[in-house]
């Protein structure tokens, strides 16, 4: 009998000293991950609790089984009641104290989870192989922990990003809206050449337009961060890939049907990107 693997999937927790609680995460590794013989590229995915509501064990099989993708590690960690308050920006807390304990979930994420990984699965320890990723107010946190720990990271993917996270509520006295607390954050960092991001956006992500531009306010979210990285130096095309979907919607068929190509974008080899 020939036995044959589509992946490898382990369930479990981490006990975190710096959040003071148990995080449980799935991790699912390709058949060539029991040849031990190599460290691998990891995907560090934010709410990995919907990991089965995007299908994501039909698309990472898939995706082992291309010869033109790197194997890779998936790691999603799971939140519960504490999303409100491990999700959003380091720095600060938006203007109704959501994201409190951002600042600590990214200790908790580099200090304590990262090494973990490194340790007892393998995981490259080459910053260019890991990517994170999110969504909505998930990947608002993947980017702000990304960008500010480049030595740890290569990538950060973005679905339908909450860019909108402010200092303070949205005034039209402030034309330039630089109460969006990533712009500033862009602003006063660190260029770090190998970092590369990517962004994705739904034409029916939301109806709201406070500007009343006749762009939707997520788009223009995304946009104004782009051009923002890209005052930092980073291009656009190039370290900077957006993806717009017509008709896309901020829910989890959208970003399940994009995630193929989001993945191919991570995890491609050179000659087939």
């Amino acid at each position: 009998m020939i036995l044959h693997v589509d992946h490898i999937s382990l369930k479990g927790f981490f006990s975190s000293r710096i959040l003071h609680r148990k995080l449980h995460f799935r991790l699912i590794a390709p058949p060539s991950f029991r040849k031990g013989e190599k460290d691998f590229p990891v995907l560090l995915m934010n709410d990995g609790q919907d990991y089965t509501a995007l299908g994501l064990e039909k698309i990472l099989t898939r995706s082992y089984t291309q010869k033109n993708m790197r194997p890779f590690l998936y790691v999603g960690l799971e939140t519960d009641q504490n999303r409100m308050h491990d999700y959003g920006t380091a720095s600060t807390a938006d203007y109704k104290g959501r994201g409190e304990k951002a600042g600590l979930y990214a200790r908790f994420v580099t200090e304590e989870f990262i090494p973990f990984l490194k340790k007892e699965f393998r995981a490259s320890s080459r910053k260019e192989d890991w990517v994170y990723c999110g969504m909505s107010l998930g990947g608002l946190s993947a980017f702000d922990i990304v960008f500010n720990h480049p030595h740890l990271f290569g990538k950060a993917g973005v679905f339908s990003g909450s860019f909108w996270w402010r200092k303070k509520a949205y005034t039209k006295k402030d034309p330039e809206d630089r109460s969006r607390i990533v712009l500033d954050m862009v602003k006063e960092g660190t260029y770090a050449p190998h970092l590369n991001f990517w962004f994705q956006c739904g034409t029916l992500d939301e109806k709201a337009d406070r500007n009343h531009n006749g762009i939707i306010d997520s788009i223009d979210d995304t946009l104004d961060l782009i051009r923002e990285l890209e005052s930092k130096g980073y291009s656009y095309p190039g370290q900077i890939t957006y993806v717009e979907i017509e008709g896309g919607k901020h829910d989890l068929p959208t970003w399940a049907k994009v995630f193929p190509d989001f993945l191919k974008w991570a995890f491609g080899r050179r000659e087939a990107q």
